[in-house]
C-alpha cells in the first residue's frame, strides 16, 4: 500500500466535471430565497431571514428525482426541516446553558445524519438541516415568538416547494430523460472502451460507471410514478442500455449517443423495439425505514460524539458561536475513514479560503442591508454553482455566505468573525476525525475491504452486511450541495 493509500492527498483537491444541470440548483434556491429576504428587507425584518432561510434552503434538495418522487421528498424534507427548527428554538427558549445547547444540538446532528442516510434524500444531505438547527440553537428566543418564527420557515419551505416542482410544468418528463441519456452516454463510453485499443483498467472503469448510470436510470423510471407512454419510450432505451453493457463488443456506441441526445430536451423520446424479455428486474423495493436504522447505529453515536467534543472545546476556548465547530463535525462522516479525511481536507481548505472571500466583500456588504442581500444573493448562486466541481469550491461562497448572514441582525466587527470561524473550523475537523477513528463503522469496513479484492461480489457483500451496497452512504458522499 503506497503513501498516496494510507494518506490521501492526491485528488482531494481536484476539480471534476460539473454536473449536467449545475445551474438548475444554483438558479432555483436564489429564486427561493430572493422574495423572502426581499420582501423582509422592505419591511426591515431582516432579524427574521434566519428562519425564512430554513425554509428556501429546502429548494437544494431532489433536484435528481422525477417530479412525483421529487413532491414527495422535498415535502418530507420541509416538515423535517421545521421539525428541527422547532426543537431548536424550544431549548434556546427554554435554557441559555451552552454546554446543554451544545448536546442538544448534537442529537439532533445525530438524528439528522442517520435519518438522511436511512431515506437517501441525497445531496446537500443533512448538513443543511444540522446548520439552521445549530443556529437557531444559539439565536436569542422566548416561546411566544416561536409560533411567528416557525410560520415565516413554513411560509418560505412552501415556496420553495413550488420551486423545486415548477420545471416540470415545462419538462414533466426532464429527470428520467436526463437519467436515461447519461446511461445511454456511460454504456457508450464502456464499448469504445472494450475495442481493441482500450486496456483492462479502462475497461473495469467504464463498466463500473456504465452500471451505476444504468440503475440510476431504471430506478429514476421506477420511481416515477404511473406509466406513460414517453416513461414506456424511456424504459425501452434503458434495456438496450442493458443489452450493450452485457454484449459491448457488439454494440454501436455511436447509435447510443445518437439515441442520448435525441433523449435530451423535449424531442420526441426515439422509437426501438421492445426487448422487455430481456430487461433487468425492477429496483428492490426499499426495507422500511425502521430496519435501515438499525445498521446505522455507530454513525450516530460517531456524529453525536463528535459534534458535541467539537462544541465543547469551542464552548472552552470562549468562541461565541461553538455551533460552527458542531456544524463542521456533522459535515465530515463519509462512508469510510478515508473519504471522512479527504472531506476534512475540502472543508479547512474551502473555509479558509472562504473566510478570505468574506474579508475582501465585508466593505461592500456593509455599505447597507441592500447590499447585504445581494451579496448573500450572488453568494448562493456560486456555491451552489461551484460545489459539484469540489466540495472545497463550493464552501469558498458556502462560507462567507454564512458569515453575512449572522450580520442579518446587525452588522458586526470583522476581525473576531473571521477569527472565530477559521478556529472553529479547525477544531470541529480536528476533533471530528478523531471521532471518526474513535467510533469506527466495522461492518462497512468489511464491505471496502471486499470491494478491493473482489469488486464483482460487492453487491451481495453489501446486502449480507444489511446495507444496501451504494444507495444508503453514497448520498452523503456526493458534492453537490450547498454546505454551510
Amino acid at each position: 500500500m503506497g503513501t498516496s493509500a494510507r494518506l490521501p492527498l492526491a485528488g482531494v483537491l481536484r476539480l471534476g466535471r460539473p454536473p449536467e444541470i449545475w445551474f438548475k440548483p444554483a438558479l432555483s434556491v436564489v429564486v427561493a430565497v430572493a422574495p423572502p429576504n426581499l420582501a423582509l428587507l422592505m419591511l426591515g425584518r431582516l432579524d427574521l431571514a434566519m428562519y425564512t432561510m430554513a425554509g428556501s434552503l429546502c429548494a437544494l434538495y431532489a433536484h435528481n428525482r422525477p417530479y412525483a418522487a421529487r413532491a414527495r421528498a422535498l415535502a418530507w424534507v420541509v416538515l423535517g426541516m421545521l421539525g428541527g427548527l422547532a426543537t431548536a428554538l424550544v431549548a434556546a427558549a427554554l435554557t441559555a446553558d451552552a454546554v446543554v445547547l451544545v448536546t442538544i444540538g448534537s442529537v439532533l446532528a445525530a438524528v439528522q445524519k442517520v435519518l438522511c442516510d436511512a431515506t437517501r434524500i441525497g445531496p446537500p444531505g443533512n448538513v443543511v438541516l444540522t446548520f439552521i438547527s445549530s443556529a437557531a440553537l444559539f439565536a436569542p428566543e422566548s416561546l411566544d415568538r416561536i409560533p411567528g418564527h416557525l410560520a415565516s420557515a413554513a411560509a418560505a419551505g412552501a415556496w420553495a416547494w413550488l420551486v423545486g416542482m415548477a420545471p416540470g410544468l415545462l419538462r414533466p418528463h426532464g429527470p428520467e430523460r436526463r437519467a436515461t441519456a447519461a446511461a445511454l452516454d456511460a454504456v457508450a463510453t464502456h464499448a469504445e472502451a472494450s475495442g481493441p485499443g482500450g486496456t483492462g483498467e479502462d475497461r473495469a472503469r467504464t463498466h463500473a460507471t456504465a452500471a451505476a448510470a444504468v440503475q440510476a436510470a431504471r430506478q429514476s423510471l421506477y420511481s416515477a410514478g404511473r406509466p406513460s407512454e414517453a416513461r414506456l419510450a424511456l424504459e425501452r432505451l434503458v434495456v438496450r442500455a442493458e443489452v450493450a453493457l452485457a454484449a459491448p463488443a457488439d454494440a454501436d456506441p455511436g447509435l447510443l449517443r445518437t439515441w442520448a441526445r435525441q433523449v435530451r430536451g423535449n424531442r420526441p423520446v426515439p422509437e426501438v423495439d421492445d426487448l422487455a424479455l430481456l430487461g433487468a428486474e425492477l429496483p428492490p423495493r426499499s426495507r422500511p425505514l425502521w430496519r435501515r436504522l438499525g445498521p446505522l447505529a455507530p454513525l450516530a453515536v460517531r456524529t453525536a460524539l463528535g459534534c458535541a467534543l467539537a462544541g465543547y472545546v469551542s464552548l472552552a476556548l470562549g468562541i461565541g458561536r461553538p455551533y460552527w465547530a458542531l456544524v463542521t463535525a456533522a459535515s465530515l462522516y463519509q462512508a469510510t475513514l478515508t473519504l471522512t479525511w479527504g472531506r476534512g481536507i475540502q472543508r479547512v481548505v474551502g473555509n479558509v479560503l472562504g473566510v478570505l472571500l468574506f474579508a475582501a466583500l465585508v466593505p461592500l456588504a456593509h455599505t447597507g442591508s441592500v447590499a447585504l442581500v445581494l451579496c448573500c444573493l450572488a453568494l448562493n448562486f456560486g456555491a451552489e454553482a461551484l460545489i459539484g466541481r469540489n466540495y472545497w469550491l463550493g464552501s469558498v461562497c458556502v462560507t462567507p455566505m454564512a458569515l453575512l448572514i449572522t450580520e442579518f441582525t446587525g452588522f458586526q466587527e470583522p476581525g473576531r468573525l473571521i477569527t472565530e470561524r477559521v478556529v472553529d473550523t479547525l477544531v470541529g475537523a480536528l476533533v471530528g476525525l478523531i471521532a471518526a477513528v474513535v467510533v469506527p463503522d466495522r461492518a462497512w469496513q468489511r464491505v471496502v475491504r471486499t470491494e478491493r479484492t473482489a469488486p464483482r461480489t460487492l453487491a451481495a457483500t453489501g446486502r449480507s452486511q444489511g446495507r444496501p451496497h451504494q444507495d444508503q452512504r453514497t448520498d452523503s458522499d456526493t458534492t453537490e450541495g450547498v454546505r454551510p
